[in-house]
């Protein structure tokens, strides 16, 4: 189309078409056969019916076969609710970026947080480029003022991506910026470097999805969030997410129409006699909230710690609990960074805390102390501070050690401290606690039941030094509640709670020891 020519009705639509189509046949059937979406299609299941409105439909209109510069983006509104959103186009030079391709996520991003509403990120791409890399990555509006973007809206606006294949180079980052990434399993992987270049700069010969795929991701390096098997359960997982949270941080959760906790959920019967004896955080938190509203969050990753969304009588709260199916409920460096980013997730978009401990405390020994357990605890323990959303910790089980207070024990200002009566809030347990102060006492007793019954003696002591009904005399905790009460006593405490004055500390910010 020349310079100056008129465009007639006829000569636009086509024009519009072919920005829609998308890329070549052969690479929309290359999609289907991997069972990917077209682009459109993403962007079609996830909104509300009519309500997409597209942004630089017509980027690089003059250029062959770069329809839409490979990425849409727009606004809608999902279950009524604005939002901005962006789509990679991998149809298109394998949704690759150009310069526009990074001028219209920019604006994207400035427009979502300009006008306060949620960014959904649709991910699909090989990365930058490299023939357009003067245009698109060095300068002042180039590929890192996409990140720029996303740090100055996190935790203004919530930003949830989907990611359907490759999140490559400087491109990962665009996943790692979001609040959460569902990857889809086969399909997604993020990387820095690809398969080809990890074995040219260092040796290793590894595949894609050895190194950067969803079930990597998800499990061990803790960079995603949701596994899914389909690109529609990640679409659902997008949905879901945003269902729980206000439109931006000025908003307080949408509220949802109260249910009961399901009727067959008996929270007594759920935890052992014994503290060692393990039991499923996860069946003890989905028996206490609203039936059916438990949404997990980093299900396979440091399952030592449970954490998600909920509903306590259709109202939001954000959950942190130990579980002792997996490695004792100990915290760990992850179980530790999960938790950060968790608590400071709810805190930023005004999501109360339950935090139910079932915790011996942080690991201990040579190869945690290495990967800096107490770099990472302090992490956990800052969030916990600075966290002025109301906030209730439950001891279901035990808290000990620093484990109290990286589970907001009474020191962390919290609403209320609430105790189960089989709750135990001490430095240690009492075996290592008899074994720590009397341990050369005991080996010099000869006679092996002369020694089990010192032994028993000082573990009763102990156990009466830390009595449950000591502790709530002296207020440590504020209430020792029976199993079935304590759902009804949470929705009370957390009603109680709402509209607290929020102000933490008169600074800029803290140095958060990472």
């Amino acid at each position: 189309m020349g310079v100056g020519v008129t465009l007639d009705g006829e000569a636009l639509e086509q024009l519009r078409k072919r920005a829609k189509a998308g890329g070549a046949d052969k690479y929309h059937a290359a999609n289907a056969a991997k069972g990917k979406l077209f682009a459109r299609e993403r962007v079609a299941y996830l909104v509300d019916e009519g309500s997409f409105v597209e942004d630089g439909l017509y980027a690089n209109a003059m250029a062959e076969g770069l329809p839409a510069d490979g990425v849409v983006t727009g606004t809608a509104t999902i279950d009524g609710r604005p939002v901005c959103l962006m789509a990679n186009d991998s149809t298109v030079k394998a949704g690759s970026w150009g310069a526009r391709t990074v001028e219209k996520i920019i604006r994207i991003i400035e427009r979502a947080y300009s006008t306060g509403v949620p960014m959904v990120y649709l991910v699909d791409s090989a990365g930058a480029r490299i023939t357009d890399q003067v245009d698109l990555f060095p300068g002042r509006r180039g590929a890192g003022k996409i990140f720029w973007n996303q740090v100055r809206a996190s935790g203004s606006i919530p930003q949830v991506c989907a990611l359907f294949g490759p999140s490559a180079a400087g491109g990962a980052y665009i996943p790692a910026f979001c609040d959460v990434v569902a990857m889809v399993e086969g399909n997604a992987s993020m990387y820095l470097g690809s398969d080809r270049m990890v074995e040219m700069v260092t040796g290793e010969k590894t595949t894609l999805e050895a190194m950067g795929g969803a079930k990597v991701h998800c499990a061990e390096s803790g960079v995603g969030h949701f596994l899914c098997k389909t690109e529609a359960e990640a679409l659902d997982v997008v949905r879901r997410y945003l269902s729980y949270l206000p439109t931006n941080w000025t908003q307080a959760p949408p509220a949802a129409e109260a249910t009961p906790a399901p009727e067959k959920a008996d929270l007594a019967a759920l935890v052992p006699a014994s503290e060692r004896q393990a039991f499923d955080m996860r069946r003890y938190v989905k028996g206490l909230l609203d039936e059916g509203s438990f949404f997990e969050i980093q299900a396979l990753w440091a399952k030592e710690l449970t954490i998600g969304f909920g509903r306590l009588n259709g109202e939001v709260v954000g959950v942190v609990g130990n579980n002792s199916m997996f490695k004792g409920g100990v915290l760990f460096v992850d179980s530790a960074d999960k938790a950060t980013r968790f608590v400071q997730l709810c805190d930023a978009f005004n999501v109360p805390l339950l935090f139910l401990s079932d915790v011996p405390g942080f690991m201990v020994g040579s190869a945690v102390e290495k990967q800096g357990i107490i770099r990472h605890g302090a992490k956990m323990i800052t969030a916990i501070s600075e966290a002025t959303v109301p906030k209730i910790c439950v001891v279901v089980r035990k808290a000990y050690g620093a484990g109290l207070y990286a589970m907001a024990g009474p020191g962390f200002e919290p609403d209320a401290t609430i105790a189960l009566p089989t709750a135990k809030i001490a430095v240690m347990g009492a075996e290592a606690a008899v074994n720590a102060v009397y341990a050369n006492k005991i080996a010099a007793i000869e006679d092996e039941a002369e020694r089990a019954a010192f032994v028993a003696a000082k573990r009763e002591e102990y156990e009466r030094d830390i009595d449950i009904v000591r502790l709530a005399s002296e207020l440590v905790v504020d209430a020792i509640v029976e199993p079935h009460e304590l759902r009804a006593e949470l929705v009370r405490r957390f009603a109680a709670a709402h509209g607290k004055e929020r102000h933490f500390a008169k600074r800029r910010h803290g140095v958060t020891p990472v």
